[in-house]
């Protein structure tokens, strides 16, 4: 029963980093949109919160996706380009505040978790089959 635990957490982990790669996805997607007049404001950078939860049935603790959040700490970019339509009257145009190195890092990080805890799933699932074929004989 306890591996069968170890699997839901596992799973509940990769759900979790499977929609941190979307938004990480969106965002490097996105990292060149600008708005459409100098007032608009470009796209800007999400990020992704995650809290626990107690599963009362298992006595469980899942992870699960708090919130999908604005990214204010970081600030936008500027670029010169006069005759872009989103450009202000000096000829700058407010890019995103994405940074694609940190995109491409953030998205090897939920890679890696993500094969963290299939690789717990496969492990767990290998135990339970190496316990029937015990059971067996």
């Amino acid at each position: 029963m306890e591996l069968m635990k170890a699997m839901e957490v596992a799973a509940s982990g990769m759900r979790a980093q499977g929609v941190r790669m979307r938004v990480i996805s969106e965002n490097i997607a996105n990292a060149n949109t600008t708005g459409r007049n100098p007032n608009e404001l470009p796209y800007q950078r999400q990020l992704v919160t995650f809290k626990n939860i107690l599963d009362r049935q298992t006595g469980v603790s899942n992870v699960k996706v708090d919130k999908i959040i604005k990214d204010t700490k970081a600030d936008f970019r500027l670029k010169y380009d006069p005759n872009h339509p989103a450009a202000d009257e000096r000829g700058y145009v407010t890019l995103p505040n994405v940074n694609s190195l940190i995109e491409m890092m953030d998205m090897k990080e939920a890679q890696r978790s993500y094969e963290a805890n299939l690789g717990i799933i496969d492990m767990s699932r290998s135990m339970l089959n190496r316990a029937i074929e015990l059971l067996r004989n």
